[in-house]
């Protein structure tokens, strides 16, 4: 039996977006979108110098998460409340051609898994030889579009999986920071997130007033070319204060969780939280991601540095 649920009609225009370039119509848990508007900062960061959009993309070639649909919901009303960007929510990849990719200020990879820029493996199977030279040589041509756009002095922001993902790509495994190595920390262990020591002030971690964070979710651990040196740490997994668990790999202990870095002329930005629905209406993780975007995006100032 069907229930009929009147929504708002702000969400059904969300919604309407965020099936209609998924696999498989996808939807956010009951409530969410009152919890996410509820959640929202009241305005961004810093002004933007001119009307700005984000490339809001989730296309999967592996694990695809339930979460995805709460994030483009997330993704897309806090640039609308705050007017700091415009998501503009799409998994064709149409948008990554060295033309089309220049409309935008930056890219978001929202949970992102294996080879998104070539044709899904149940596409690639059916395809002739000559079809599947045709395939490479475009996955090709729009690998060198995303680092280009990258390295000229763009933006990119990855979420969640942005590190499972493109690890036959290694030039995207070193601008990112890092490939997944694992989750020790399941979605229901219990956490606690700290904000790295010295980065109390920085505009990308502010929002946290130097508090940890408790609550159940995912944590990734990263392999190669992951170094925390070669990225400005903002958050890192209290490995002591969190759930005991086994199949941690790091013997340095290292767990970053979201971190800032430079790519060429670019800004990277990258949070490891989103597994979980609940993240995308954390107030506090919502206002620590619009500044990530912000100066991925770069209109927020703030000074990164690593080696």
């Amino acid at each position: 039996m069907k229930t009929k649920i009147l929504l708002p009609l702000t969400l059904l225009s969300v919604l309407a977006v965020l099936t209609s370039n998924s696999p498989k119509a996808e939807a956010p848990p009951a409530g969410a979108w009152e919890k996410i508007t509820n959640a929202l900062p009241a305005q961004a960061w810093a002004k933007p110098q001119k009307a700005r959009k984000l490339l809001v993309f989730s296309a999967t070639a592996g694990f695809r998460h339930a979460s995805i649909a709460t994030g483009k919901v997330a993704l897309t009303e806090l640039g609308k409340k705050t007017g700091a960007f415009e998501a503009i929510v799409s998994d064709d990849l149409a948008h990554f051609e060295p033309a089309a990719i220049q409309q935008f200020d930056a890219i978001c990879f929202l949970s992102t898994t294996q080879d998104v820029l070539s044709p899904h493996p149940s596409v690639l199977k059916n395809m002739s030889d000559d079809e599947k030279k045709l395939a490479t040589e475009k996955t090709m041509r729009l690998r060198k579009s995303l680092m280009d756009f990258i390295e000229s002095g763009k933006g990119f922001v990855g979420i969640h999986a942005a590190t499972d993902t493109l690890y036959n790509m290694p030039e995207y495994g070193r601008m990112i920071g890092g490939y997944f190595d694992g989750h020790p920390w399941n979605a229901g262990t219990q956490v606690q997130i700290d904000v790295e020591k010295g980065q109390e002030k920085h505009p990308l971690a502010v929002m946290f007033q130097g508090e940890s964070m408790n609550f159940k979710e995912e944590i990734y651990q990263h392999k190669d070319p992951y170094n925390s040196k070669k990225q400005q740490i903002l958050l890192r997994l209290n490995v002591e204060k969190s759930g005991k668990v086994g199949g941690m790999k790091r013997q340095d202990g290292d767990y970053g969780v979201a971190w800032a870095r430079q790519h060429g002329k670019g800004r990277v930005f990258y949070c490891s939280l989103g597994h979980n629905h609940e993240i995308y209406w954390n107030d506090k993780i919502l206002s620590h991601y619009l500044a990530g975007i912000q100066w991925a995006i770069g209109d927020l100032k703030a000074k990164v540095e690593h080696e």
